[in-house]
């Protein structure tokens, strides 16, 4: 049986398999999206998952529904109130709206760059009864979701595990599941019967449910090729060309806005934990054991690129000048500058002197950027 972790790079699969205590299926429905455990020291001892930029602040987001937010791009503080313990994997902005996703398919919304959170959508893992149909079984029924894409202020595509994938054109308040394998006749059309938000709710009334407990299990991170393959990371170029990347090879590219797909596959059998738009037609995506491949086509044509690590790749941003940093495993970090051919390998170490697991960045300017992982948030600087 496949399981989330075979998606998961393994420092994020040991911090979701925390223990937590035995719940019955109505204390789920009472518990799940409480609003996010305090703890004032997240932005230096946390895990952090991912960070962007909005127009006012930058925005991270982690375990436990912890967002951290930053007009210096330095000094750190939490938001008191989000209303979810879900963790959180993934965040966008589109001016100064605000996406997060995560667990229990997670999509929190802020309209004011990330101070104020609402629940727009959740879907909390519901176990199949003992005398269930299992033919009707839909893994994606609960399934986390791993990364977000907002195409503008209105238009957004979320994907997950289990080739979840989720597209809104009302700025999150409904959303349509959209079936990446679908021939083009088959996809999703905007004007299906959406799948629709759950009740909004917010941090004053927090009543429904978040679960940390999925089963982990190393092994799987070696799997045979997946009909519904995790979707891990999703980029678009400036022609409007989505390209997601996910487990065990698996590519799927989209030419209009995300409503057909047509399925690729890397040269690498392995899995890619995310990708980056670098121009019209070109992608750099990354993943397990320091592969990273390129296409200057579109996903017609990769090549292999030598990065000098086996250190598995989690996240990346590419600089305001066309630079890329990749961040991953043992405070791996490769730079390549605009137009060069090659990275150079480099390795980040926190006030402790310790290489923690990195998990994603957020490019500055002057070849500085700020590092997200399992020690929280940190700033490394090129010389």
């Amino acid at each position: 049986m496949k399981t989330f972790a075979s998606k998961l790079p393994l420092f994020v699969a040991i911090a979701l398999t925390a223990p937590v205590s035995a719940t019955t299926a109505e204390d789920v429905a009472v518990t799940a999206a409480q609003v996010a455990e305090a703890m004032p020291l997240a932005a230096s001892r946390g895990l952090v998952l991912d960070v962007t930029n909005g127009d006012s602040r930058a925005i991270a987001v982690g375990e436990r529904g912890h967002v951290l937010v930053s007009e210096s791009r330095s000094d750190w503080r939490q938001v008191e109130r989000v209303p979810t313990r879900a963790n959180l994997t993934a965040v966008t902005t589109a001016g100064e709206a605000v996406w997060a996703v995560g667990h229990d398919g997670m999509i929190l919304f802020s309209a004011d760059g990330g101070l104020n959170w609402q629940v727009q959508r959740q879907d909390v893992w519901k176990p199949m009864p003992d005398d269930a149909d299992w033919d009707a079984f839909d893994p994606t029924q609960g399934a986390p979701l791993l990364d977000v894409l907002a195409l503008d202020e209105k238009r957004l595509l979320a994907v997950g595990a289990y080739s979840l994938m989720l597209r809104s054109e009302d700025a999150g308040v409904t959303w349509n599941k959209v079936d990446p394998n679908a021939r083009p006749s088959d996809a999703a059309a905007p004007d299906e019967q959406p799948l629709v938000a759950e009740e909004a709710i917010d941090a004053e009334d927090p009543d429904a449910a978040a679960s940390d407990d999925w089963t982990m299990d190393a092994d799987a991170l070696v799997l045979d090729e997946e009909d519904d393959p995790h979707l891990n990371g999703i980029a678009r170029d400036a022609l409007g060309q989505l390209l997601v990347v996910g487990e065990r090879a698996a590519a799927f590219r989209s030419r209009d806005d995300g409503v057909s797909w047509e399925r690729l596959s890397l040269p690498y059998d392995g899995s890619m934990f995310g990708v980056l738009a670098l121009g019209d037609g070109h992608f750099l995506a990354y993943g397990l054991r320091g592969h990273v491949q390129e296409t200057h086509d579109f996903g017609d044509s990769w090549r292999e690129l030598d990065t000098g690590t086996e250190s598995t790749l989690q996240g990346g941003a590419r600089t305001p000048d066309g630079g890329v940093f990749l961040v991953g495993n043992n405070g791996t970090v490769l730079y390549r500058a605009a137009g060069a051919e090659s990275f150079d390998l480099l390795t980040y170490s926190d006030a402790e002197q310790e290489s923690p697991v990195l998990s994603n960045a957020l490019a500055l300017e002057n070849r500085a950027v700020i590092v997200a992982g399992e020690k929280g948030l940190g700033r490394f600087q090129l010389n």
